[in-house]
């Protein structure tokens, strides 16, 4: 019995301190845990069983199905069917939802994505005001570290979203309007093999019938989309993460490099993670990464730090900026 009331005072829907919050706190405990006995009822709500027949009264009245069954182990439920409409949380859920909603944001100066503020919004007019001024404590007093690469956060529209991942959980083709990140916008039906959220962004990996291969795309990115009656068989054993990383090592614009390795794969993967670069083991010992930079000179700081041998095998840009740091870090330990 214990047991029971220490789970039923874990889902109360908020501190009910007053008789109008203990009877929305009763109706949130009867709909989680339906049957609960007055006594139980009573304990977890810190009042008398007389009290809690009181509120099943008052909840009747107001038209909300709560029947009482008799007997040794009779207790109260809410019709089958009934579920009430609005949404109410515990101090803990409240605040552990706004902190959640908070880390959306890039940096501490950022807004939050406008979805995101809106649903922050709507949280703290509907809680009591001491729980609501925690959060705004809470907004205001903690920090976030500067990301160095802000433009990597982007959110979607949540309702295009839903859709890309409804789209590829039920294997349905898809049409998409999509804008490049020169501007441009293309019109193309794809089939969704799978959506990843990587580092702030959002992606859909799948077959683009435009292009006739395989894309990714950011969701951020898709301005419009409508599901389409086509069904599509996706390859079997696909591993959207890895085809995601491969993608985005590919499609940088500054170019193609290749570097060869004197290490093996696990320990160059510790320094050059995708989507830097591609991996492949040529033995043992060696390790091929290649893939695309639109940024020469900061692939060379990162190859710079490898503690192995390296040769770079194709990218004039990479080796060019190779011998400038070269020069540099000589220079300096001459100096």
């Amino acid at each position: 019995m214990c047991d029971r009331v220490t789970e039923a005072k874990k889902i109360m829907v908020m501190e009910a301190t007053k008789p109008a919050s203990r009877i929305l706190a009763m109706l949130e405990l009867l709909q989680d845990r339906p049957g609960m006995s007055g006594p139980d009822l009573a304990e977890a709500l810190g009042v008398t069983t007389r009290t809690i027949r009181r509120y099943v009264t008052t909840l009747q009245d107001m038209g909300i199905p709560v029947e009482p069954t008799a007997g040794r182990i009779g207790g109260y439920w809410l019709r089958p069917g009934y579920r009430m409409p609005p949404l109410m949380f515990s101090a803990e859920e409240a605040i552990g939802l706004a902190v959640a909603l908070l880390t959306t944001r890039v940096s501490n100066a950022a807004d939050l994505p406008p979805p995101v503020a809106n649903a922050l919004a709507k949280i703290e007019r509907s809680l009591p005001q001491d729980l609501s001024n925690r959060i705004t404590t809470i907004r205001d007093g903690f920090q976030m570290a500067r990301n160095p690469w802000p433009e990597t956060s982007s959110f979607p529209q949540p309702e295009v979203l839903a859709q890309l991942i409804q789209a590829s959980l039920a294997h349905q083709r898809c049409w998409i309007r999509y804008g490049s990140w020169e501007g441009n916008q293309t019109s193309r039906d794809i089939d969704p093999y799978g959506v990843l959220f990587l580092d702030g962004r959002w992606y859909v990996h799948g077959w683009c019938h435009l292009r006739q291969d395989a894309r990714t795309f950011r969701i951020d990115r898709v301005r419009r989309m409508d599901i389409m009656s086509q069904v599509f068989d996706p390859p079997p054993d696909i591993d959207i993460e890895d085809a995601v990383l491969r993608s985005i090592a590919m499609t940088r614009t500054g170019g193609e490099f290749e570097l060869l390795i004197d290490a093996p794969l696990d320990a160059v993967r510790a320094y050059l993670p995708p989507p830097i670069a591609i991996l492949e083991a040529v033995d043992e010992g060696r390790t091929r990464a290649w893939g695309t930079t639109d940024n020469p000179a900061w692939l060379a700081s990162r190859i710079g730090g490898l503690p192995f041998g390296v040769t770079v095998v194709r990218l004039d840009s990479l080796k060019a900026a190779m011998r400038m740091i070269g020069e540099r870090m000589i220079a300096a330990a001459s100096a």
